[in-house]
């Protein structure tokens, strides 16, 4: 039996992220997210402009999502040169668990959630909720989410599943 593509992993996993965000009844308190780890996965010859077009069309709908993953996309190189090393882009491989390790992976998996948590907490919450709030549901919500996220990035970029 073969495995699925990327691209219908992929596709499949926003179906999960959407229906997590419309059926949850926890979001008020905790924002479980994957979506920023499925940026950070996608094969590193593929360019800024085209990430930020994944992140902004690729939820399905407009809105808070589509705000916060778009400086995800942006930071996406950054992130990967800071954490991965530059010689990442120099030889054209792609993000992988095996040969980067737990640990950058984890790494690399907050900065990317963190990043979109910060902003979408702030529109979020932008006046109407106080800052210890914010903060608590940001904290917990980092913790979650990177954790979920980095089962899903071993998932991702997994080498041999997509040859």
């Amino acid at each position: 039996m073969k495995k699925p593509g990327f691209l219908v992993l992929y596709l499949l996993l926003i179906i999960a992220q959407v229906l997590l965000n419309n059926f949850s009844f926890f979001e008020r308190y905790v924002l479980v997210t994957f979506l920023p780890v499925m940026i950070m996965c996608i094969p590193v010859d593929k360019g800024t402009i085209f990430c930020m077009a994944v992140a902004f069309l690729g939820d399905g709908m407009l809105g808070l999502t589509s705000l916060s993953l778009v400086p995800v996309a942006l930071a996406r190189n950054g992130v990967i040169s800071l954490v991965f090393g530059s010689e990442l882009f120099a030889r054209g491989e792609n993000i992988s668990l095996r040969k980067q390790g737990v640990g950058k992976m984890i790494l690399g998996t907050l900065l990317m959630t963190a990043i979109f948590l910060a902003v979408y907490i702030t529109a979020d919450g932008a006046g109407t909720m106080p800052f210890l709030y914010n903060l608590a549901k940001g904290g917990v919500s980092l913790f979650v989410s990177t954790a979920l996220s980095f089962f899903i990035a071993h998932f991702l970029t997994s080498d041999e599943k997509w040859k």
